[in-house]
């Protein structure tokens, strides 16, 4: 399923870039570098950003600083990142948790939310361990009680939701493009 919520008539004119939201496992990363391919976009990861700069892993900085530290870390990015024109950028799930990154991105670009059920993404990182907040004896419970408080942020932000539970990479690519053509976006 596509919801598609409101057109930008700067992104027509303009090329801005795109951002994806939505939670650890929706595909962002996946999707992100296929769509930017397609329209001839850079394509930037948030979180690889961090890596980059910090010279170490997400989950390291979330042991020394905290995960307040990575929050204003990731604050600064997405403010500079949110910046940058003919991009696709792929955002780490909790990017809505404050609203200047919430505001950014709603101001300076086409907001995609990559929505997936809480069991899909339970299946898609069980086993990956750069992801710290799901580093605990329940990370069911933990993934819920994410859902439960950022998906209201996430369907408030996003000027298209695409479902990815049952979709290829390219059939969300194609689904996102489509939209955007639909739109006189792309």
């Amino acid at each position: 399923m596509t919801l598609f919520r409101k057109s930008i008539t700067m992104f027509a004119m303009h090329r801005e870039s795109i951002f994806l939201i939505g939670p650890m496992g929706a595909g962002k990363s996946t999707v992100g570098k296929f769509l930017a391919e397609k329209l001839h976009f850079e394509f930037v990861d948030s979180d690889h950003v961090i890596e980059e700069r910090t010279g170490t892993t997400i989950p390291t900085i979330f042991d020394i600083e905290g995960e307040s530290g990575f929050r204003d870390r990731e604050e600064a990015v997405v403010d500079e990142l949110t910046q940058l024109h003919d991009t696709v950028l792929a955002t780490g799930g909790g990017v809505v948790e404050r609203e200047s990154n919430r505001q950014h991105l709603r101001s300076r670009g086409f907001v995609v939310y990559l929505k997936s059920p809480v069991e899909n993404l339970i299946a898609r990182t069980k086993h990956d361990r750069n992801r710290p907040l799901l580093q605990n004896d329940n990370p069911e419970q933990v993934l819920r009680d994410l859902m439960a408080r950022r998906e209201p942020h996430y369907l408030e932000m996003a000027d298209l939701v695409v479902e990815t539970q049952q979709a290829s990479v390219f059939k969300v690519v194609k689904t996102i493009i489509e939209a955007l053509k639909k739109e006189n976006l792309a």
